[in-house]
Order: C-alpha cells, then sequence, then structure tokens
C-alpha cells in the first residue's frame, strides 16, 4: 500500500508508485493523501485530503486486502502524517520504506516544519528504512547541523536510529569526477553516489555517473521498487541493490514527455529490442520483452508494448 499525493505528470507521487509496483510485478494499493498542482519542471502547489478521507481510504482496502509493504512518500500536511501514522500503527510487522522527497511548495516554512517534525516523530519509529537525498535527509534529521561539509551515510543513519528507524538509503550523495577524465568522457561530469547505511556505517550500495539532466520521480521509483522488493520478502541489503539497478535502468530509458525534467520509464524492460540498424525488432526475430524485474524465473512475460 502506498501513502503519496496525486501527480498529474505521471512522473512522481501515487501514479510514479503505482507504475513502478506494477512493473516490478506487485499490485499497487495507492491512497491518495494529497493533490499536487505541478508540471514537470516544478511543483506549484498542494493540496492536502482531510485526514479522516486518508484514513478512509486505506482502512475501506484493508478490511479487504492483506498487504505485504507499505511504502510513503509526501502526505500531505502534519495532520496527515498523523492519520497515516494511525493507520501504521495497526499492522507494526509490514515492512514500511518510507520516502521523503525534496518539498519545496510550502508557502508557509511553519507549516514546513510542522510536517517535517510529525514525520520524524510518527513515521520514522515504524519504518524499516528511510529513502532521501542527501540533502533532504540532512534537513529532516539534523536540522541544526552546521558544518560545512554534508553530513555522511553513516552520520544520517545514528539521527534516524535516535528516532527509531534502523537503516537509510541516502541518494545524491556528490564525488568528484574521475581522475584524468576529459570533457566528453565517462566519468568527467563526476558521479553520484548512493548508500544504504546504518549506525555502524554504509552496508551496500551503487555510484551512478552524474549527467547534466534534471529527473522527475526518481525517489519514488527508488522507494517504491524497494517496497516491492520487501514485499516479496527479499532481504534489504539484496532489495537496495535490486531497487537501485532498476532504477538506473529506468533512468537510462527514461524519456521528456513536456518542457520539463526527465520522467523515468519503468518498463524499460518491455520495450522490443533494437537491431542495429536502430528499429525495432527487425524482421523473424523474437521481440518478446524481458519480465519485469519482480516476477518470478518461471512466470510468463508481460505483452509487448512500445511506449516511446
Amino acid at each position: 500500500m502506498s501513502f503519496n499525493a496525486a501527480d498529474a505528470s505521471g512522473a512522481g507521487g501515487s501514479g510514479g508508485d503505482v507504475a513502478t509496483i506494477t512493473a516490478m510485478g506487485a499490485h499497487p494499493l495507492p491512497v491518495i493523501t494529497a493533490i499536487l498542482m505541478r508540471d514537470t519542471a516544478e511543483v506549484f502547489e498542494s493540496q492536502a485530503l482531510e485526514p479522516d478521507t486518508i484514513v478512509e481510504q486505506a482502512r475501506s482496502i484493508l478490511e479487504d486486502v492483506t498487504i505485504s509493504a507499505w511504502k510513503v512518500g509526501f502526505l500531505g500536511s502534519a495532520e496527515g502524517v498523523s492519520a497515516v501514522a494511525e493507520v501504521l500503527s495497526d499492522y507494526p510487522d509490514v515492512p514500511l520504506v518510507a520516502h521523503l522527497p525534496a518539498i519545496t511548495w510550502f508557502d508557509d516554512e511553519d507549516d514546513l516544519q510542522a510536517y517535517l517534525e510529525s514525520f520524524r516523530d510518527l513515521i520514522l519509529p515504524a519504518a524499516e528504512v528511510l529513502v532521501g537525498s542527501q540533502q533532504a535527509l540532512g534537513e529532516l534529521l539534523l536540522p541544526d547541523w552546521d558544518n560545512e561539509r554534508a553530513p555522511s551515510a553513516r552520520e544520517l543513519a545514528v539521527a534516524a536510529a535516535e528516532k527509531g528507524t534502523p537503516y537509510v538509503l541516502v541518494t545524491g550523495i556528490a564525488l568528484p569526477p574521475s581522475r584524468g577524465a576529459q570533457p566528453g568522457e565517462p566519468g568527467s561530469e563526476g558521479w553520484v553516489d548512493n548508500v544504504l547505511a546504518s549506525p555502524q556505517g554504509a552496508i551496500t550500495g551503487e555510484k551512478f555517473e552524474r549527467f547534466d539532466t534534471s529527473f522527475v520521480g526518481a525517489g519514488d521509483t527508488l522507494s517504491a521498487a524497494l517496497a516491492s522488493l520487501l514485499a516479496a520478502g527479499q532481504d534489504l541489503h539484496l532489495a537496495v541493490g535490486e531497487a537501485l539497478n532498476f532504477l538506473d535502468q529506468s533512468l537510462d530509458a527514461g524519456f521528456r514527455p513536456g518542457m520539463g525534467g526527465v520522467v523515468p520509464d519503468r518498463f524499460f524492460w518491455a520495450l522490443p529490442e533494437e537491431d542495429p540498424e536502430g528499429e525495432p525488432g527487425a524482421e523473424g526475430e523474437d521481440t518478446a520483452p524481458a519480465r519485469s524485474p519482480g516476477l518470478p524465473a518461471d512466470s510468463e512475460p508481460p505483452p509487448k508494448r512500445r511506449m516511446h
């Protein structure tokens, strides 16, 4: 079950969760917490749903369907956080992946701080892993940080553990360019590290080459993929590696539907392979797509489709 905002761009929010969870071979149960007014470039404002509306959506499904994992995204307001935490408290054994996006759309700073405080106090004690960029997690977990350098993944994990979350998955950790790389060569733009950490230190992670491209919905894609894998019973450190790989391929196959950022293509694996001439599915060749990353090995592959 995913708690997230409705995002009409389809890049992130509830729509991004549904696409990712489906691509991973799981069944999404989306609960809307807010409505984002946005395009593919920016969020203009958000409208939070009433807490009772959020709870009623979730309770109606939970009385009917047994769930295997939670994914929490943007919850609309401090009151929305409290409403979701009330639901989560009834299912303490279901793994929870909490994602904190970079929230830039609150008009009132007091509202933002109230939201972050509620998230710290009510969501983190229930979460198995907290996912977010180094900057967003720093603002949540170490708001009084005054060092010139950004907090490390381990330092963020220590702060998260103090609130009850045993693991953090920190994204967007900037690394320097490869030594000797010339402009335009691989590694010349530097690298971005993504690290799963506990208070004892880094556990696993993956480095991606940094490109001069703005992506929309990457955090929701990563966290929803991770929740799907945990729902299937995957161990956390293995699930993180597979989720990061899924994100990398989704971004590599991403497309720009509007004038803003690039949207991850969560169904990259369903596209027919191109022949050497660049034409999809050369005549006489089998162009059946690969299986979804979340499907069992003996399952039937999904139907052929082309999204681009």
